[in-house]
């Protein structure tokens, strides 16, 4: 399956965000109500290509054995983390992987915006230790960017700390004031 180009999301900033906030909304009612997705068609336009990108990098985990989806009663079909995943996992944290750099930058920066409950601090401090150690800036408290495409790896931090709704991929193609940013991340 070919590995479709460009952003999920584009626009300025604030369009940027309510329009992940509203995919990730939709999704987390599929996820919740399976046969809710018929109700997409209305709520997304006709050639999205956000689904798609999205379908396509959980598909690609677990074409590759990283996830598997299963069944669970009375919430519908989940995706796990298999212990090829969790070895994957493994490796990134130790340091022996890291998110590939490209011959040349696409222009355009990945953005992980998370909110976790303060009941799951723990948990909200072990993913900031693991964007620290994948290379990611801190923009604000809880939003942090890299240049690079990484959503696979995200995919499976999604996966292993359970936080599906609460952590957003975002692709955008600029950010205000980024001269810090390139020089931070060697870019300029």
């Amino acid at each position: 399956m070919g590995r479709p180009q460009g952003s999920i999301i584009t626009g300025d900033v604030g369009k940027l965000v309510l329009k992940a906030v509203a995919v990730a909304g939709v999704l987390a009612v599929v996820m919740v109500a399976p046969n809710c997705a018929q109700l997409l068609k209305y709520a997304l336009p006709r050639k999205s290509r956000r689904w798609y990108y999205i379908n396509t990098v959980v598909q690609r985990c677990i074409d590759r054995g990283l996830l598997e989806k299963k069944e669970q009663k009375g919430v519908g079909t989940v995706v796990r983390l298999t212990a090829k995943g969790k070895n994957l996992l493994a490796q990134y944290e130790l340091g022996s992987r890291v998110i590939q750099k490209p011959k040349k930058w696409d222009k355009k920066y990945r953005i992980i915006i998370f909110d976790i409950k303060e009941k799951r601090r723990t948990t909200r401090d072990a993913l900031r230790i693991w964007l620290t150690r994948l290379g990611f800036i801190r923009l604000q408290q809880s939003v942090w960017v890299h240049p690079y495409e990484c959503q696979e790896i995200i995919t499976l931090l999604k996966a292993h700390f359970h936080i599906g709704k609460e952590i957003l991929y975002i692709t955008a193609d600029s950010i205000e004031n980024d001269r810090w940013l390139k020089e931070s991340f060697d870019l300029a």
